[in-house]
């Protein structure tokens, strides 16, 4: 949301552009699997359960499957891949990939760039079911009625008291997953991490953005 000039009584500043990463596709599908799959992820600083807890894999699946392997990787993944959706793209990127001249090294070196790391690039694709595509399809939905609010009844508008002191000392972008309760983490000078149940209650993210400042 931006303005070329600023507007009488808008207290938005006509300059400030935050981000909203909700749909960041690597994150959804680890939620995912680590919840269908049932993995026993060891480590500390990991995200809680996911609101709408997806329907189990069968034990035949789970059986064949590497479960062990999994979950030894998950929290490195998990870190990696938010750690890339925390950042915004250089924006030369993507003119770069379309430049000819590129050899098979340079372009893989460039869509890491862009894309980071995924579990398809860990794992392949097995682990996600048409469950996965099912259940990230009403995640889809979900945000797509939340989209038609008027603007005035968005989270950034009710705390935007909180919201403008954080885009003044860098904030840029927010990055929400669809979790259980209050998981804030400040991702980096420019990013922070809050939950869908904390970006909907107005109290509570503004505490979370009160944490940039």
């Amino acid at each position: 949301m931006r303005s070329m000039f600023p507007l009488p009584d808008d207290p938005w500043p006509h300059d400030m552009v935050i981000t909203i990463e909700d749909d960041a596709h690597p994150l959804l599908e680890l939620l995912w699997i680590r919840e269908a799959w049932g993995l026993q992820i060891e480590g500390g600083d990991l995200p809680p359960l996911l609101v709408d807890t997806p329907t189990s894999v069968g034990q035949t699946e789970r059986a064949a499957a590497p479960i062990a392997e999994w979950e030894v990787a998950w929290p490195d993944l998990w870190h990696s891949c938010l750690a890339h959706v925390s950042k915004t793209p250089h924006p030369g990127t993507i003119e770069r990939l379309q430049t000819s001249e590129l050899d098979d090294e340079g372009r893989d070196r460039l869509l890491a760039e862009l894309f980071g790391s995924s579990w398809r690039d860990w794992f392949g694709s097995d682990a996600l079911t048409e469950a996965s595509q099912e259940w990230q399809y009403a995640m889809f939905r979900q945000r797509s009625d939340r989209a038609v609010r008027p603007v005035e009844e968005g989270p950034e508008r009710l705390a935007l008291d909180a919201l403008v002191p954080a885009w003044r000392a860098g904030l840029t972008k927010i990055v929400e997953i669809p979790c259980r309760g209050t998981f804030t983490r400040i991702l980096g000078p420019h990013s922070i991490l809050v939950t869908a149940e904390t970006r909907a209650d107005p109290d509570r993210y503004r505490e979370a953005l009160i944490l940039v400042t």
